[in-house]
């Protein structure tokens, strides 16, 4: 009884508030990370768009006010992760809070002396558990221009991280996806990682994702939409497990 309210919200939702065909070619043209998508792809990922913005709360900070336009683009990326998943994987939080320009949060942080330092840390995205994905647009407008990376598909990766606790890499698997090969994979490849670092390499994928497990899952989950091939070429066990993960493989998709 639950599930079948639930479907007709959903659908009450999508035939009241239909993205304006106008609206949606134009976020298609800003966003080249969804050329390789279908026609049916597309036709999905709207209605998630659609589902998203009706469900979230979208709120501009320090006086930015949030277009509609800004507010589909952030949408459509966030829903490029879920799009053969389920929406419910982004239940439990409801606002967006989107700032004009990188922002500051306020940080206590251990050195390897066990003395803490107290500071500010500038930062383009922020992802709080049970609470709101905050975004800055100057970012999210750099990222569209000159592409390779989405700070809304980092911060949402880190929600879907979130649904099993705090986000360290290991979100809830789907049946089938033996943990021990998760690990096996993702572990590896972090230490390799942070082996490269270490020696000076100049590192494949972006070096943040070596911060920790859960900064690597959502960099190598940017990595995964946006360049798949780097990956893949990087670290193709960990692509082979975000293919299972998120029930996507963009590169097959994208020779079709």
């Amino acid at each position: 009884m639950i599930v079948r309210l639930r479907d007709w919200q959903r659908r009450r939702v999508l035939a009241r508030h239909a993205i304006a065909e106008a609206d949606w070619q134009r976020a298609l043209e800003v966003l080249p990370m969804l050329d390789p998508l279908d026609a049916g792809e597309l036709a999905r990922l709207r209605e998630l768009t659609t589902l998203f913005l009706h469900d979230k709360d979208f709120v501009g900070a320090q006086g930015l006010e949030i277009s509609g336009e800004m507010a589909l683009l952030i949408a459509a990326q966030a829903c490029l992760p879920i799009l053969n998943l389920d929406f419910d994987d982004y239940r439990g939080w409801r606002s967006i809070v989107v700032y004009p320009r990188a922002f500051l949060v306020e940080l206590d942080e251990a050195d390897e002396a066990g003395v803490v330092h107290h500071g500010w840390q500038e930062r383009a995205g922020e992802a709080w558990e049970g609470g709101a994905v905050i975004l800055s647009w100057e970012d999210i407008r750099a990222d569209l221009e000159h592409g390779g990376y989405s700070v809304v598909i980092h911060e949402l990766a880190h929600k879907l991280d979130m649904q099993s606790g705090a986000p360290n890499g290991f979100p809830p698997l789907h049946a089938g996806m033996p943990a021990r090969e998760w690990t096996a994979a993702m572990q590896g490849a972090f230490d390799a990682l942070n082996a490269a670092l270490d020696r000076g390499d100049e590192t494949p994928i972006d070096p943040y994702a070596a911060e920790e497990p859960g900064e690597f899952f959502a960099v190598v989950s940017e990595h995964f939409f946006l360049d798949p091939a780097l990956l893949h070429d990087a670290f193709p066990q960990v692509y082979a497990q975000l293919v299972c993960y998120y029930r996507q493989d963009p590169l097959r998709r994208g020779t079709r």
